[in-house]
């Protein structure tokens, strides 16, 4: 998608401009493993617009391949095949932040089975991972098919495959959601999502918790998971950020990660500063699947999710601005103390 902003913490009827922005969950999620160094590709629907224009240029500025996006002719009008639009506000103190979608007839959605060569892809260029998510999956009945498509051709090729649960009660409801996503779980080895993703997507509840006050008690989640890994035995990983929030600038973060019959607890961020929120749990989900493909522990895993997730946060737009450096500085447990 395009994203647009007002500047700073401003709201969308009273902005004079707006900040343009690229963005997306399995776009995020490539881009920043790019800017991590190594080599990623993005598959999605395109046009042949100026604005489809952007979404490429700013793909391939960080070497994101995007060969097997399908691209469409833009009619003009925007009855089909647009570029999807969000519209952000970044929140301030009590003010949350919210976001706005103009995404319908996207050339995205209308992607249908058999358009993209998955077998090529995975079985001919050797594709390691394949990452993708709940929002793909939400936003059109072809593009619930083309998720399972791809899971399950990933899956046969032996790719790992990465799930992020993602629930957007814009999109669909938690029924569909549900009704969509259990049944691709047998093919998954990696499941990623927040407690509300867990609730809504899946069904599971997480007891004794109020998601409201986000409160980073891992105790509840842990036996959360137990009940999933039992449930799915295919699944490998499972990573779930915590995230409690004091204001819209002001969170308490951390994750856990259970990998293979054991958890790993990840830092814990309290009064993390933050500047826009919009993106961390791809900035997770992007640090801990770049720990794995550069064969690292699972704590050291999930150390890299959680510090990447946080400075990715320290940034304006969807996307990772964190450099390798950066990120093993901060992984490692380094400050922020300037560097001269």
């Amino acid at each position: 998608m395009i994203r647009l902003s007002p500047p700073g913490h401003q709201r969308i009827e009273f902005a004079p401009y707006l900040e343009v922005w690229c963005g997306g969950g399995e776009y995020n999620v490539a881009y920043a493993l790019a800017r991590l160094g190594l080599r990623t590709g993005w598959v999605g629907g395109l046009n042949d617009s100026p604005m489809g224009a952007i979404v490429r240029n700013h793909a391939r500025a960080v070497g994101v391949n995007v060969d097997f996006a399908i691209t469409r002719k833009y009619d003009g009008m925007g009855r089909k095949d647009r570029i999807g639009l969000n519209f952000t506000e970044v929140g301030f103190g009590p003010r949350a932040s919210v976001t706005l979608y103009d995404r319908a007839y996207s050339a995205t959605a209308g992607i249908q089975p058999g358009e993209v060569d998955w077998k090529k892809l995975f079985q001919e260029k050797g594709v390691r991972w394949f990452h993708t998510g709940g929002i793909f999956s939400a936003l059109s009945e072809s593009t619930r098919l083309v998720v399972a498509e791809a899971i399950k051709a990933a899956h046969e090729a032996g790719t790992i495959v990465s799930y992020d649960l993602n629930f957007r009660s814009k999109l669909w409801s938690s029924k569909e959601a549900i009704e969509t996503t259990r049944p691709l779980v047998p093919y998954i080895d990696c499941l990623i999502g927040n407690e509300e993703d867990f609730q809504k997507v899946l069904g599971y509840e997480v007891e004794g918790v109020d998601v409201e006050k986000g409160e980073l008690d891992t105790t509840a989640f842990k036996t959360m998971v137990e009940k999933v890994v039992k449930d799915f035995p295919n699944v490998k990983v499972v990573g779930t950020t915590l995230r409690g929030v004091k204001s819209a600038g002001i969170n308490d973060w951390s994750a856990i990660m259970w990998a293979e019959g054991a958890f790993y607890d990840g830092p814990q961020m309290s009064g993390l500063e933050i500047e826009d929120r919009v993106g961390g749990g791809d900035g997770f989900a992007s640090g801990f699947i770049y720990g794995f493909l550069t064969g690292k522990s699972p704590q050291e895993c999930v150390n890299l999710g959680v510090a990447h997730g946080a400075l990715l946060m320290t940034t304006r737009g969807d996307t990772s601005m964190i450099t390798l450096d950066e990120l093993l500085h901060v992984a490692k447990g380094g400050s922020a103390r300037i560097k001269r």
